[in-house]
């Protein structure tokens, strides 16, 4: 575990309330350097609102975090200089060109002279934007806009870097070209605090946060979270995939129901008679089983029983 004195961040009860709405709920964790720390819960969950505290952006109404070193309540202003953010909205101007952004991002961060020149020519690479440096960012692809807005917020080599919901609504391959990138600056010792809605992506992180309804409901390795996984999973491949899982939902011995691709997972009390059950439920109602049996759960399967436990997701 990341000592106190060693950990890049560490939030210790981290409270934020909005009137009688408690957006963040008692959120205790540290993160390490070189650690790619991941957010992952539904929608409200508290994910972008614990992010924005640690970055400076919002105080919290109670408890509190060091970051780089830094209070983020007292020394917010010193704390920026320490961190990169880029938010889950596309956080650079479409009115400049890649090259003004680049020399606008420069000046917010302190950088200059041959330390500008030397960033820039990294930020160019690795968004490939090399031989569109004069292209206005609005005609960008979303996969360029992206690498170049985290070469922006990199741009100074940050401590810590913030990232929200970084890859929404990018192609899968130019979302894994993303994470490269994300894992070679960790790799340079950066930390790095992301949320997400991807399970794939969730794959690529250190360690995992878990959060629904303002909380902290789990926290560990992705393999971590695996291997403490108490309900057993039944996959069934059925030719009406979104039937079955209706039917499936009231069935006794099945604690959840849900469609998994082309297949069905259903969440069970035991193995055996729930399969059984599965079968004659699906076959007497004229459906056709290609294959049903036992699988180790995955990321997902895990996310939504964890969910599940701590009282559901926001409605809405």
């Amino acid at each position: 575990m990341t000592s106190a004195a060693s950990a890049a961040v560490v939030a210790d009860e981290l409270t934020k309330t909005f009137g009688d709405f408690t957006a963040v709920d008692g959120v205790s964790f540290r993160v390490g350097t070189g650690e790619i720390f991941g957010f992952l819960g539904p929608n409200g969950a508290g994910k972008t609102t614990t992010i924005k505290m640690l970055a400076g952006l919002l105080v919290p109404t109670s408890g509190g975090a060091v970051v780089a070193g830094h209070d983020v309540a007292r020394d917010a202003y010193a704390l920026k200089r320490r961190i990169g953010y880029m938010s889950q909205l596309f956080s650079l101007y479409g009115d400049l060109t890649v090259d003004e952004n680049i020399a606008f991002s420069s000046r917010l961060y302190g950088v200059s002279g041959s330390q500008l020149a030397a960033r820039s020519k990294w930020v160019l690479e690795m968004a490939g934007l090399t031989d569109h440096r004069r292209s206005l960012t609005a005609t960008l692809p979303l996969g360029w806009k992206q690498r170049l807005a985290l070469g922006c917020a990199f741009l100074h080599e940050p401590a810590i870097l913030f990232l929200d919901e970084p890859t929404s609504g990018v192609d899968p391959v130019s979302r894994r070209q993303f994470w490269d990138l994300i894992h070679e600056i960790a790799a340079g010792g950066t930390a790095v605090l992301v949320t997400t809605h991807y399970m794939e992506e969730a794959e690529y992180c250190h360690r995992l946060a878990l959060m629904n309804r303002g909380r902290l409901i789990a926290l560990d390795t992705p393999r971590g979270l695996r291997e403490a996984a108490d309900e057993p999973i039944l996959e069934v491949v059925v030719d009406e995939s979104a039937r079955a899982t209706e039917l499936l939902r009231d069935l006794p011995g099945v604690i959840d129901a849900a469609m998994f691709g082309r297949a069905v997972h259903a969440a069970v009390r035991d193995v055996t008679e729930a399969r059984q059950r599965i079968e004659q439920r699906l076959e007497s109602e004229g459906l056709r089983i290609e294959r049903i049996g036992e699988i180790a759960p995955s990321l997902e399967d895990i996310f939504v029983a964890r969910v599940r436990a701590a009282g559901g997701a926001v409605s809405g």
